[in-house]
């Protein structure tokens, strides 16, 4: 019961800030000048001579695409690959009361037996009366194991290999301002999970008894509730952000075995120059916390780091490195632009978690830190592509994204 007080009481000043946010937040009608930044797309103009229509800040029609096609390494240890990130933003109301829906589609390949089709959407409806979520995901993934908790060294792990199918949906209507309440549909469904050593059991290996061999079927209904002041979920400004979900999976919707996990993340973002919000100069704060509470939640199903609903958290820590039946993340960040016009910017940020499982929780902490550069793909939407260089003991990796990771 104390790790639970604990664990509100890390929370509870975020809560305090986010009651307050009429009187200290920007409100969602603030729309950006972007006629003093430059991004990419400005300069391939410029160099091709292409004579850009002037935009309409009220145009909502407009759609906003941004692309990266790189090589990269992929998290969990299979190498390089090629990955392909496309994200389409725009506004469906008024943006004055309307915040950027968003639909990003990211595919990758190793060349080998690794790839993923990846589709993640949040699409918000005029005046944001509802906002609707999804994450589609076709994988085929061998990722190293570590078992449960952190007791185990960084060499001593496993290949699993799985082929993994996850659909998410979930609707919800605001109920007040900012705050929406909703239900959603969740399927993880694990096939061919198996130790990539054939002499090795994953079940000896982990120590854990359930969706370790062959199958695991996770099918659920969610319970959320969702607090957003933010009016941009890809680079966001000045806000707050809760997110509440109870999930509940029964035998009756095709589950193995009857399970619930609770998950609650919270952000908040603060201007250090209030006065010209066009100018990136932002500390943010990202926690969650994320528990299942039954002994029977399938192995791949339970709480590990990178694989929060976005697979952003953990940057410079190895996915899947600490898995555990409860997980708690706390990363702050500083973003700062380095140009006057937008274009170019930096980051530097710092991680820790802890899990459960061989040892106890909150006596052993997994910490990470980082830099990384920005730069401005898309003024409109306000995207960025990320460049980022993190590090932890005994790991270290470059990272590509479009977008902030929180």
């Amino acid at each position: 019961m104390a790790k639970y007080t604990l664990i509100l009481l890390c929370f509870f000043p975020f809560t305090v800030l986010a009651q307050n946010t009429p009187n200290m937040l920007p409100q969602n009608n603030i729309i950006r000048d972007t006629t003093r930044q430059t991004d990419l797309i400005d300069i391939y103009k410029g160099i091709f001579h292409f004579n850009p229509r002037r935009i309409n800040p009220d145009d909502r029609k407009r759609i906003y695409f941004s692309v990266l096609p790189v090589g990269a390494s992929v998290p969990g240890g299979s190498g390089n690959a090629l990955v392909t990130s496309t994200t389409a933003a725009m506004y469906l109301g008024d943006r004055r009361t309307t915040n950027l829906s968003s639909a990003t589609f990211a595919p990758y390949w190793n060349f080998k037996s690794r790839f993923g089709l990846p589709l993640r959407s949040s699409i918000w409806l005029p005046d944001n009366k509802w906002v609707i979520q999804g994450d589609i995901r076709f994988l085929r993934y061998p990722q190293y194991t570590w078992g449960l908790g952190s007791s185990r060294s960084y060499g001593d792990r496993t290949l699993v290999d799985y082929n993994y199918i996850r659909f998410y949906q979930r609707a919800l209507k605001r109920i007040k301002p900012y705050l929406f309440a909703g239900l959603g549909y969740n399927l993880d469904y694990h096939t061919s999970v198996r130790s990539d050593d054939p002499n090795l059991s994953l079940q000896d290996f982990t120590k854990y008894n359930y969706g370790v061999n062959g199958s695991s079927v996770s099918s659920g209904i969610s319970f959320n509730l969702l607090y957003d002041t933010r009016n941009n979920s890809i680079n966001p400004l000045p806000g707050a952000y809760a997110n509440l979900i109870f999930r509940e999976n029964p035998t009756f919707l095709g589950s193995d075995n009857n399970w619930q996990s609770v998950f609650l993340d919270v952000r908040k973002y603060f201007s250090l120059n209030p006065a010209d919000l066009n100018q990136q100069n932002t500390l943010a704060f990202w926690s969650y916390f994320w528990s299942s509470l039954n002994n029977k939640t399938p192995y791949l199903d339970l709480p590990s780091i990178g694989w929060d609903p976005y697979n952003r958290s953990g940057r410079g820590i190895d996915q899947n490195r600490y898995r555990g039946k409860t997980l708690f993340y706390f990363e702050a960040e500083y973003r700062r632009d380095i140009t006057n016009n937008g274009l170019l910017g930096f980051v530097v940020f710092a991680n820790t978690n802890t899990v459960s499982g061989s040892d106890s929780f909150f006596t052993s902490w997994h910490p990470a830190a980082g830099t990384g550069l920005r730069i401005k793909f898309n003024k409109g939407s306000n995207t960025n592509i990320g460049v980022d260089y993190g590090f932890s003991k005994s790991f270290s990796t470059v990272s590509f994204s479009l977008g902030e990771a929180f």
